[in-house]
Order: C-alpha cells, then sequence, then structure tokens
C-alpha cells in the first residue's frame, strides 16, 4: 500500500524565495517601464495630455508596487505562504497589461 501525497507534508524548499525573487525583478521591470513611459510623455515638452499619461502611469506603479509588496511580506513571514487571492492577482495582473497598453501607445 502506498502512501498518496496527501500524507506527506509539503516542502516548499526555496520556492518562496524564487518568488519574492520574481516579484522584486518584476517590479523592477515595471518601474523602468513607468519610467521610460513618462519620459516618453514629456520628451516633446509638458502638455496636458502628457501629465496625464504620466499621472496614469505612476498610479498603476505604485498600484503594482502596493501589490508586489504585500505578496513579498506574506511570503517572507512563513515558510508555506497562502496562495495570492484572486483579487490580488487581479490587480497586478490589470496593473501591468494597463501599464503596457499606456507604454504602447506613447511608443505609437
Amino acid at each position: 500500500m502506498s502512501a498518496g501525497p496527501a500524507s506527506h507534508p509539503r516542502d516548499p524548499g526555496l520556492q518562496p524565495e524564487r518568488t519574492r525573487l520574481a516579484w522584486r525583478r518584476t517590479t523592477l521591470s515595471s518601474t523602468v517601464a513607468a519610467v521610460l513611459a513618462v519620459r516618453t510623455a514629456l520628451h516633446g515638452g509638458v502638455t496636458p495630455a502628457g501629465l496625464a499619461v504620466c499621472a496614469l502611469c505612476c498610479a498603476l506603479w505604485l498600484g503594482f508596487l502596493l501589490v508586489a509588496q504585500l505578496r513579498i511580506r506574506v511570503l517572507a513571514r512563513s515558510a508555506a505562504p497562502p496562495a495570492l487571492t484572486p483579487r490580488h492577482a487581479t490587480a497586478a495582473a490589470l496593473c501591468t497589461v494597463a501599464l503596457a497598453v499606456c507604454a504602447a501607445a506613447l511608443v505609437v
């Protein structure tokens, strides 16, 4: 009779650390994208549309930063952190996609 996977406790190993590092890398990438978007928006001079895009990019970046920091703290607190909530996952995905759309709109 073999023991099923449920009979063995889960050993996360280094996965929480790798996940923390992935959140940090994604936050850094988001920061670079936001800075480049702001730079592009203000390249031709300060305009109301450029300021609006800058404000939107900064708000999206701050939203992603908040979600990432919350997740990094949860991962650092315990060896077996809970799964990412759908609400936080949706917020992170929406901020990332919206920031990418803003950056693409500035390039075109």
